[in-house]
């Protein structure tokens, strides 16, 4: 199938939230930056606030340097950089931290609807994929698993970019009665940011600035593939990946809206399905067998010289991805379900696959209680609900604990996987690239039938 997409002058510009809903923002400078009246501000340490609606910038001495309801910084020179301190990353899920992270571009502060501070990045396509493909995986990879992760880094981002952009549909949060059960749907895809492109977290894509793009080797894969994406007729893929798959790729409908897209298909991730497992995953027993189990996959690796090769720092804390279990007492899944869902279900009775996807993914899950009975749903909606932070997937089964008083004491999961499954699996893909698969047979094996293609030949 060939590409019907166009090929553009030049690589596009794009904007990147670092920061929203802050009161304060310490930053430095390391070299000479423009501001939009001219003014020039050299090295040194700054804090920005806000006064009267409008956005102060002091030095260390306390001396204000500007007021305005827009601050922009265009360095002098690209070289030039500047660190903003006290960025979250992982926000909401179990690495969440705060770093000290060294951005180059211009910068930008301006004020949210809230009133709060918003920071933002004005970078090029490429140099913001430096970033990304360092920033997801450690920049120590294998340069096909680096060559991949550009591709479809720069796909992804494209692809949500207005020029691009398919329609697709909202993310709701849709509350209806279904037989003796209420239903909470609700998926998390293309809420607009409304002050800029993408931000810079796991929701969108990792983008933690030139800190972490200190290899030549990352440089070299995002040059050698420039302008390179992946498409589908005359479509730019929206090449959606995660962490683990857990041993099976997941669908785009069973995670987000529900139109079926060819490139995002379930899959097995590995060369021959295993025998002693049956298919489809989204039968309850088959199911069952799948995650109680460890099936060979390429993403089934214990293997810590690998691993600490291929993940950033935070992310090898997590040793148990492809299969873990999770704990929920009776008293600690109650108040976590009111406060994740704002109900009281009295104790909690039972939780009940309603629909699985083909990976073994719950998509609908049943929370039956003393009070309340609800369905939740969809994949993201029920690793929120059961977790402080985040389930690591929803590829798990439940087993129930004695009764006690008529209700289980507790309920463990048993779980495969960590993210949402859909598309490139990067350990998957990062096992591949260290066994001898090149970059285009990684691509192929996660996007099935999608096609290269080059976008532009030109860097900014």
């Amino acid at each position: 199938m060939e590409s019907k997409l166009k090929m553009i002058d030049r690589e596009p510009y794009v904007s990147i939230g670092l920061m929203a809903g802050v009161e304060k923002v310490r930053f430095e400078l390391k070299g000479e930056f423009a501001g939009r009246d001219g003014a020039r501000f050299n090295t040194g340490s700054f804090l920005a606030t806000t006064d009267a609606g409008r956005i102060e910038i002091i030095n260390t001495s306390g001396d204000r340097l500007s007021l305005s309801s827009d601050f922009q910084l265009t360095p002098a020179e690209p070289r030039f950089s500047f660190v903003i301190h006290d960025v979250v990353i992982g926000i909401d899920f179990h690495w969440q931290q705060k770093q000290a992270l060294e951005f180059q571009g211009v910068f930008r502060i301006k004020l949210g609807s809230d009133g709060q501070l918003i920071v933002i990045n004005e970078n090029s396509v490429e140099s913001y994929l430096t970033s990304v493909i360092s920033s997801e995986m450690s920049a120590a990879s294998h340069p096909e698993l680096l060559k991949a992760h550009s591709i479809i880094s720069r796909s992804w981002l494209l692809a949500q970019l207005e020029q691009w952009k398919m329609p697709r549909q909202a993310a709701p949060g849709r509350s209806e009665i279904e037989g003796d059960s209420k239903q909470l749907l609700r998926w998390y895809d293309r809420e607009s940011h409304a002050d800029f492109d993408v931000c810079a977290d796991d929701h969108c894509q990792r983008y933690q600035g030139i800190t972490k793009a200190t290899s030549p080797a990352v440089f070299e894969s995002v040059h050698s593939t420039l302008g390179q994406v992946l498409t589908y007729g005359s479509t730019l893929c929206d090449t959606r990946f995660s962490k683990s798959c857990g041993g099976m790729t997941e669908s785009y409908r069973a995670a987000w809206g529900e139109e079926e897209i060819p490139y995002l298909a379930v899959s097995y991730d590995g060369e021959s399905f295993p025998s002693g497992f049956n298919l489809p995953l989204s039968d309850e027993t088959n199911a069952a067998v799948w995650i109680c189990n460890s099936p060979l996959a390429f993403c089934n690796t214990d293997d810590q010289k690998i691993l600490a090769k291929i993940l950033p720092d935070f992310d090898q804390e997590t040793t148990d991805f492809y299969r873990w279990r999770v704990e929920l007492k009776q008293e600690d899944l109650r108040d976590l379900l009111r406060d994740k869902l704002g109900v009281d279900f009295g104790a909690i009775l039972k939780l009940q696959p309603v629909e699985r996807g083909q990976s073994g993914r719950i998509v609908k899950l049943r929370i039956a209680g003393e009070r309340e009975t609800m369905v939740i749903g969809k994949e993201l909606e029920i690793r929120r609900a059961l977790s402080p932070t985040h389930l690591y997937s929803s590829a798990f089964v439940v087993e129930t604990g004695r009764n006690t008083f008529s209700a289980p004491e507790h309920f463990t999961l048993i779980g495969a996987g960590w993210g949402h499954g859909v598309g490139l699996c990067q350990i998957g893909a990062a096992i591949m690239a260290e066994r001898g698969y090149n970059h285009r047979q990684i691509l192929a094996h996660y996007y099935r039938d999608a096609q290269l293609h080059t976008l532009y030949s030109e860097s900014a």
